[in-house]
């Protein structure tokens, strides 16, 4: 090696050593180098890089250095990863690196078999790869063997930190990450690694709650890629337009089935151009919705049939059966030509090696999300990135809505680029209580020790654990409504245990995840698993389907056993899934306003997109809303206050409160049967009323039940955990002000118009 003479290099072990150099590397990466001096002083360390650029050595090759003298016969390293695919990718990759320190590595999760984690509890050795999901069924099942097998413990690894931050999930693995503390009765350093982070400072927070100034932050020096994107433009019928087709329900009824339901024009030519854009090449393209990618991938199988070529496009989601998605990975990672149609699912950093370029069909979800999707191609020494991004927008006629006319999805996906190229992701929201995954934690530590005692259990979960936000009268509040739901019982001694509810709940398959699983069922076809199916809609014998890119009909419905029986057919129906869209940030609405104030029109654009983006602005400017944020269309209001969607989801709740009815229309709120002065008076009530109280707010919201432990939550304790994750009270008010303000100013000047005259 030319340039590994540094300090740091020669921290590594001799046997360390030697694997770098029969993997014939030249030099370190920059995170690589500035990673083994902290981690080996065993900081907590967080390290930020594109995908591709070595994170995962970056951590191991110094905690391989570290563990040799430990790891051929303790645990000594527990990495945490959000996918089985990825421990399944991450073994293959450190298992030859713990062969250098004669330690073993083991992959555990559901697909694992027994025996394999059998033989790590009986002797806890190497490193071990691990999801939250099944860490979560480790303390509660193998409660008694944790603490011998972390009781040597010194380094646990987070990979794809970003993907923890602000979710139930992620306070269920900052909960274990403590609880793993507790255990061995010590404070072990962690190591957090990311792709895409919006704030440094709060991800350093998350992996070390109430000290993450203490955290050591890395970030790659090295070069930005360079990046080749263009964004696509196709126009479609406006829905209004289009016939509903009777149901499927509806036509067996009848005896008249019909096999198949027709494309739309605008999906056949984006179909048309993936086909003939990306065949000979490697590609992974990503649709934000399960029925996008089986309808892309059935659309593109026809016109591979009709030409009579070999398939290279497959789908991959989390309803198709893991051998599906493996064998799909598994093309990738080979030499044959192939293009993988994914969800988020081929979003985190599996290793499927280079690909040629990525394609984005709709919208990105977030800029994150297209900064990590982006990350996946151009990772070859001196190739750029590749992406091309398919958006539709509705055909204007005397019906198309206001949205539509300003061309919406492409000026957000064009805001979205903008702060992609600033260098910006979104930051999550930290101040989420997280109460469903608290009731979780809960009955786990209950079934690990067999019972707590309520002030160890405050203690260890919220005063030093990750529910700080939780004071003692709420936890107090939290136990009686799990008491009252018979989760627990409280014994003569005042030790707090599992009720008989409570232990039917805990020894159930799904309890260890902090996310709500749908209600699935299994589809079989010739004996073959391909998957799972929610069910948002019945399902009828000789209806049709298309799953796993393929078209089937539906021959017998085991409602005992939960699974439907396919054969291959002619015809089939693309299936709805469940499944909301993420809530778009404050910044990126302010970046579409500027998108339509400014007049450039971006390169990458093609020419259908430019007559788009064209048309949006003009729109925009018809509208009059470079100068005013209200829009009278009919009898009813448009408000656009270009605001993210929780201060969005507020004020429409504050203009309710005042007897307004109101409709989010994102990026606007509309009023129905009210113009705009009366919107003008509900606004310059809520400015001279003073900020809202954010509880009572979220009172009024008739459902609040949107995570896995709500229904055990009094009504007070609901309303809390509600308020703090989806509404911001901040920001309504100062949205209010301004839009009061603005109002004021626009209204002074219609009069001196009028004294002028």
């Amino acid at each position: 090696m030319t340039d590994q003479s540094s300090a740091a290099f020669e921290r590594l072990s001799p046997s360390i050593q030697r694997w770098m150099w029969r993997q014939q590397w030249n030099e370190l990466h920059d995170i690589q180098e500035q990673a083994i001096n902290p981690i080996l002083d065993r900081c907590d360390v967080l390290i930020s890089s594109p995908t591709a650029s070595g994170k995962t050595e970056a951590a191991f090759l110094p905690i391989c250095t570290d563990l040799e003298d430990l790891a051929s016969q303790s645990l000594g390293v527990i990495y945490i990863s959000p996918l089985k695919a990825l421990i399944n990718d991450q073994f293959l990759r450190l298992e030859q690196l713990f062969e250098c320190i004669d330690a073993p590595v083991t992959p555990w999760h559901g697909d694992i078999g027994a025996h394999v984690k059998q033989r790590l509890i009986r002797r806890p050795r190497g490193a071990l790869l691990i999801t939250p999901e099944s860490m979560e069924a480790l303390f509660v099942r193998r409660g008694s063997s944790v603490p011998r097998l972390v009781d040597h413990l010194r380094f646990i690894v987070v990979d794809e930190l970003h993907a923890f931050i602000g979710t139930e999930r992620g306070r269920q693995l900052q909960s274990l990450m403590h609880r793993l503390e507790v255990a061995a009765h010590k404070v072990i350093p962690r190591v957090g690694l990311s792709a895409t982070l919006g704030d440094a400072e709060l991800a350093a927070e998350f992996l070390r709650p109430r000290h993450g100034e203490r955290v050591i932050q890395i970030a790659s020096l090295a070069a930005r890629r360079e990046v080749l994107m263009q964004v696509r433009g196709y126009r479609t019928v406006s829905p209004q337009r289009v016939k509903r087709p009777v149901s499927q329900a509806e036509a067996i009824r009848n005896g008249t089935p019909d096999p198949t339901e027709p494309a739309r024009a605008d999906d056949l030519d984006v179909s048309r151009h993936l086909f003939e854009t990306l065949r000979g090449r490697t590609n992974l393209v990503f649709a934000n919705r399960r029925m996008k990618v089986e309808l892309f991938a059935d659309l593109i199988r026809r016109q591979e049939e009709q030409r009579n070529v070999p398939n290279e496009f497959f789908p991959h989601h989390g309803s198709l059966a893991r051998e599906i998605r493996e064998a799909a990975e598994e093309r990738l990672r080979g030499s044959r030509p192939t293009t993988v149609i994914a969800t988020t699912t081929l979003e985190l950093g599996i290793d499927i090696g280079a690909v040629d370029s990525i394609a984005q069909i709709g919208p990105p979800i977030s800029v994150a999300s297209l900064t990590q999707r982006l990350g996946r191609s151009g990772r070859t020494e001196g190739e750029p990135s590749v992406i091309r991004i398919y958006i539709q927008e509705a055909e204007v006629d005397e019906d198309t809505s206001v949205n539509d006319r300003l061309r919406v999805s492409l000026v957000q996906t064009i805001a979205m680029i903008r702060l992609l190229l600033k260098r910006w992701v979104e930051a999550p929201v930290p101040s989420a209580l997280h109460l469903s995954t608290l009731i979780q934690q809960l009955l786990s530590l209950t079934a690990q020790y067999g019972g707590f005692r309520a002030a160890e259990a405050y203690q260890a979960l919220c005063s030093s654990g990750p529910f700080a936000a939780v004071d003692q009268p709420m936890f107090a509040q939290l136990l009686r409504d799990m008491a009252s739901h018979d989760l627990i019982t409280q014994t003569h001694d005042g030790m707090l245990v599992l009720d008989l509810p409570g232990e039917r709940l805990v020894n159930h398959y799904d309890f260890f995840a902090a996310f709500t699983s749908p209600d699935e069922w299994r589809l079989v076809a010739y004996s073959r698993p391909l998957g799972t199916l929610p069910i948002t809609s019945p399902l009828l014998v000789d209806s049709f389907l298309i799953f796993a890119g393929r078209r089937w009909r539906i021959v017998g419905i085991d409602e005992e056993r939960r699974e439907v029986d396919l054969e291959s057919a002619a015809g089939g129906l693309v299936p709805r899934f469940d499944g909301n869209g993420a809530l778009i940030h404050d910044r990126i609405r302010r970046e579409m306003l500027q998108v339509y104030l400014d007049t450039d029109v971006p390169m990458y654009l093609d020419n259908p997109g430019r007559d788009l983006l064209t048309e949006g602005r003009k729109w925009f400017e018809r509208f009059n809303l470079s100068n005013q944020s209200f829009l009278q269309q009919g009898r009813d209001t448009h408000l656009f206050p270009w605001v993210g969607d929780q201060i969005l989801n507020t004020l429409a709740l504050q203009f309710r409160t005042l007897g307004a009815e109101v409709e989010i229309q994102r990026p606007a709120l509309v009023f129905r049967k009210a113009l705009p002065d009366e919107v003008i008076t509900y606004i310059r009530s809520l400015a001279s009323s003073g900020p809202s109280d954010i509880n009572n707010l979220a009172a009024s919201v008739k459902n609040k039940h949107s995570e896995k432990h709500h229904i055990y939550l009094s009504e007070n304790l609901l309303v809390s955990d509600y308020a703090s994750s989806q509404l911001d009270a901040d920001g309504a008010w100062q949205t209010i002000m301004r839009l009061s303000n603005s109002s004021a100013r626009a209204q002074s000047g219609r009069q001196t118009d009028a004294r002028q005259r």
